[in-house]
């Protein structure tokens, strides 16, 4: 019971002040954009959840700055002030209209929490409060906006908690977004690069889809699995230059390519994950990395694209081959799931779900998962909007099962990679042990 208080505790230092909508600042007209099928296995995911903290005063004028910025950037992002919808056959698309509410903006106080505290919490306890919908489905982007904002007056700061609707969009669309706002509030007049919003484009097959909200949507709290812990390891440029020159000390006979930052860390992680969880040798263990394919796709799609644009890859071995090799061999697995995964094998998938749509739960992930979701290559730094960079920037609750790993740029820039990790508590803490994992060189 005492966990109990503690964490009732924690909770009450949250109070709302206010709830408000925030539209675009021009009349835009009936808008309807069908979803395709990079974005349709999504709408069992919970919304995806980001947290940025910030130094800084004056709360009541920042929040103003925000929503002044947020009507301009909303005049080319207006899908994110939607809701979803369905035509009359079924198939769900996003829809805008100028009488919408628009994107929740939520106001909120939590006068005893620091930035020293969120900058030093591992887990996401202390984040919950401060960010909107945790345990919400994006299916819910029925009746609820596609975007909540909960900006929260800190004891030294400002937070920012963000919750985008997962289904109709993707890390690459969320990040083009935020540094879009942030760039407006700077003293842009416009957004420097417009979202390319013709989903259609890339994938024009109509998928109806015969799915509705249970009566009561189980919240994310509600799930009866293994006791998770979560902990951010922090990768400085010197682990990371040591982890990928150990998988590349001897290159696999038959690729040329030498591992990239990201296949020498995700074998990394895999590795150390696996040998953490103490699994049988016979033990099948799945590594899955979410590929944006905004370049693979035929004809190429623009950096710019807004929606969903990744596809799950996975690779799988038994767990005693992948610690009783070199790391070369667990790098290479890896690495040829990435280079198979081309126009022609999008192509092939595409096809293959649309015969018989499946639609994932966030926990769907595989046996024994290593899950790796966002990028490093996020500029979640640079991410101004106009009082300094963000002191942190951290995932939510939401989408979190045994095995999900969230990459981010490290803090201090360069090449450092901050990992968090989502994983069965006994499995953590033997992680956490691992002075090789670890590396605190």
């Amino acid at each position: 019971m005492a966990g109990d208080s503690g964490k009732k505790e924690e909770m009450s230092k949250v109070k709302i002040i206010s709830t408000s909508h925030v539209k675009p600042g021009k009349m835009i007209g009936r808008k309807e954009c069908q979803l395709v099928t990079f974005d349709l296995p999504y709408l069992a995911f919970h919304y995806n959840q980001k947290l940025l903290f910030y130094k800084c005063g004056e709360f009541e004028e920042k929040v103003e700055k925000l929503k002044d910025g947020l009507r301009v950037v909303l005049e080319e992002f207006y899908q994110l002030a939607g809701k979803l919808g369905k035509d009359e056959d079924g198939v769900f698309r996003v829809e805008y209209d100028d009488d919408m509410d628009g994107v929740e903006v939520v106001e909120a106080t939590a006068m005893e929490i620091g930035i020293e505290e969120l900058a030093a919490e591992d887990g996401t306890a202390s984040f919950k409060d401060l960010i909107p919908y945790n345990g919400v489905l994006n299916l819910e982007g029925l009746h609820r906006p596609l975007l909540s904002v909960q900006v929260t007056k800190l004891k030294d700061g400002v937070a920012m908690g963000c919750a985008f609707n997962h289904a109709i969009l993707d890390g690459t669309s969320t990040w083009h977004f935020m540094s879009s706002w942030a760039q407006i509030c700077s003293g842009s007049n416009s957004v420097s690069v417009s979202p390319f919003l013709e989903r259609t484009k890339v994938r024009n097959t109509r998928v109806k889809l015969d799915l509705s909200l249970p009566p009561n949507p189980v919240n994310g709290d509600a799930n009866q699995g293994p006791q998770l812990r979560e902990k951010l390891f922090r990768f400085s440029e010197a682990a990371i230059d040591k982890i990928k020159s150990k998988v590349n000390s001897t290159p696999p006979s038959d690729s040329s390519k030498p591992f990239s930052t990201f296949q020498s860390l995700a074998y990394h992680v895999w590795h150390h994950v696996t040998l953490a969880r103490e699994l049988k040798p016979q033990d099948y263990t799945v590594f899955t990395l979410f590929a944006d394919c905004r370049k693979r796709v035929d004809p190429p799609m623009p950096e710019s694209y807004f929606g969903n644009l990744i596809h799950a890859i996975f690779t799988v071995t038994a767990a005693g081959l992948l610690s009783a090799n070199p790391p070369q061999f667990g790098a290479s697995l890896v690495q040829k799931a990435i280079e198979a995964h081309n126009a022609k094998a999008i192509e092939e998938r595409n096809k293959e779900w649309e015969a018989a749509p499946k639609i994932f739960e966030y926990k769907d992930a595989g046996v024994n998962c290593v899950a790796v979701g966002s990028s490093p290559r996020f500029k979640v730094y640079d991410v101004d909007f106009g009082w300094g960079k963000p002191e942190g920037v951290r995932s939510g609750s939401n989408n979190r099962f045994d095995g999900m790993v969230y990459l981010y740029q490290g803090k201090s820039g360069g090449r450092s990679i901050d990992v968090e990790i989502a994983l069965e508590a006994g499995a953590l803490e033997k992680l956490e042990k691992d002075k090789e994992f670890v590396l605190e060189v």
